[in-house]
């Protein structure tokens, strides 16, 4: 009797690819994220670290205009454009929170475009990593960057 190494498990099928509506789908989130970017590329990002939306026309912050201190989502504008602008050091320092979520717009982006010129469904690679290992984490993350921006308000170091 010969020993036999392990049966390996092989797709027999070839590659799958999208339909036109899930390519479609897949472009017109990579130029929705690609939009994103722009915008926050041709806003001047605030020097307080804070206010960077109001070039948009949106009004001052409620919660730090009665608290005195940044709400969670603070500094998310000018975090976007300091990444937008190729400065990943001032993004992460102004919020690390809009940082990432400006790593992952960017992400989104060439990956929304890579699906609608290929058709290959790589964004199905996300249902390997259950969101239990991933969305609590985050959500940690979110409020250790809530409280950097607060003790950066706190001792008057916010801004860049």
């Amino acid at each position: 009797m010969t020993a036999r190494g392990p049966i390996v498990f092989t797709r027999t099928e070839g590659a799958l690819e999208m339909g036109w509506m899930g390519r479609l789908l897949a472009g017109a989130i990579g130029a929705a994220c690609l939009g994103v970017l722009v915008v926050a590329a041709w806003l001047r990002p605030d020097a307080h670290g804070i206010g960077t939306h109001t070039q948009l026309g949106f009004a001052a912050c409620a919660f730090r205009a009665r608290s005195g201190l940044p709400c969670p989502s603070c500094g998310f504008t000018t975090a976007f454009a300091y990444f937008a602008r190729g400065n990943l050091l001032a993004s992460v320092y102004t919020q690390p929170m809009g940082a990432l979520l400006a790593i992952a717009t960017a992400t989104a982006m060439w990956v929304g475009f890579y699906i609608a010129v290929t058709g290959r469904p790589v964004h199905r690679l996300l249902t390997l990593l259950p969101s239990r290992y991933w969305l609590m984490p985050l959500m940690g993350f979110a409020l250790l960057a809530w409280g950097w921006k607060v003790l950066l308000t706190l001792t008057g170091r916010d801004g860049w």
